[in-house]
């Protein structure tokens, strides 16, 4: 449960989202003078917390740190889930090779670049492309798009959406009867009104969004992926303490996690790099330092070679290290096109 719930001040409650502390279980395990000394409160008051934390855990069927356990799984049934989770394409066939066949629903992947890579334009892409009705192969869901930057171009999507609509036509080869009959939900407008927007402009309305996103996918079951474009920009301008910027992330990655799993959506993040100093040299490596790297299923690091873009599988439980050249194209994620033009779109 969420520490909303916790009759307490409230300023109490924003210091605790703030420091990262965003379910009661988060809180129940923390010592009162660690919470004293990063919410900045006397100590008695973080005694205070804690006890009436313990009260509300209690209240609500869970003891001490941990919930009740509600019984195990065989490795059978966990293998036969992942097997049974649906894909979303990007657009680029050699791309979705690398990724084992798309982006997986239930999983959380991280895909970061340089500017202008197209990390905006895969992220439009996917929030079209799931919207592909079952039959003709895609998941007929919806998205969540939650913009930190103000990226996201509606005109774009209404571009991309146009594109994928006539490529389903073409490639699949349906008779006029059967376009007549889903000439409804194959509009571009039908799409854009299937992505459901959050502008974010602080990384404690990233929390609270996050948050809410629990609430928000028990009401839109039809929601497939999530898309968070992107990750790290709050948390690299807003942050000066790096403990508490870490503890922040911890707990913001774990509810990404549990979301992806509990409702079997994919979450997409989208990420920034910086350089890192590794043996004498620098090296450019995803925003959010070391840490944060192992907080998603799958990383996919998107990267210019020449004037080719490619994707390369960096850290995977179960894909192999591989790389995929792909473009962005008016129609927006394609296979590579040979000797193209270095385009700088984002």
């Amino acid at each position: 449960m969420e520490v909303s719930v916790l009759p307490i001040a409230s300023a109490h409650k924003e210091k605790l989202i703030s420091a990262g502390y965003t379910t009661l279980l988060s809180i129940v395990g923390v010592s009162a003078s660690r919470l004293a000394q990063e919410l900045i409160i006397p100590h008695r008051e973080a005694v205070e917390i804690i006890k009436v934390t313990l009260k509300c855990c209690r209240a609500v069927g869970l003891e001490g740190t941990h919930a009740v356990l509600k019984g195990s799984r065989t490795a059978w049934e966990m293998l036969s889930d992942e097997q049974n989770l649906k894909l979303i394409r990007t657009g680029s066939e050699d791309f979705d090779g690398i990724l084992g066949g798309g982006i997986h629903c239930g999983q959380v992947t991280e895909m970061g670049g340089v500017p202008g890579i197209g990390k905006t334009q895969l992220g439009i892409q996917l929030a079209v492309n799931v919207q592909i009705p079952v039959s003709y192969g895609g998941l007929g869901a919806k998205a969540i798009y939650i913009d930190t930057e103000g990226s996201f171009m509606p005109e774009r999507a209404y571009q991309i959406a146009e594109a994928c609509i006539m490529d389903t036509w073409e490639n699949l080869g349906f008779s006029r009867k059967e376009i007549e009959d889903c000439q409804e939900k194959m509009q571009p407008d039908h799409f854009l009104a299937n992505i459901l927007y959050f502008r974010i402009c602080s990384y404690t309305e990233q929390i609270a969004v996050i948050n809410y996103l629990d609430k928000f996918l028990e009401e839109h079951k039809d929601v497939k992926i999530v898309i968070i474009d992107s990750i790290s920009f709050h948390f690299r301008q807003d942050f000066k303490e790096m403990v508490q910027r870490t503890i922040v992330l911890n707990e913001m990655s774990r509810q990404l996690m549990k979301l992806a799993e509990r409702f079997a959506v994919a979450v997409l993040l989208l990420n920034h790099v910086t350089a890192k100093h590794t043996e004498g040299s620098f090296q450019l490596t995803l925003a959010l330092g070391d840490t944060w790297s192992h907080s998603c299923t799958n990383r996919v690091i998107l990267y210019w070679d020449g004037n080719d873009r490619h994707a390369r599988i960096e850290k995977s439980p179960y894909l192999p290290s591989a790389s995929a050249p792909f473009s962005v194209t008016g129609k927006g994620i394609r296979n590579a096109i040979t000797h193209c033009k270095r385009l700088r779109m984002m």
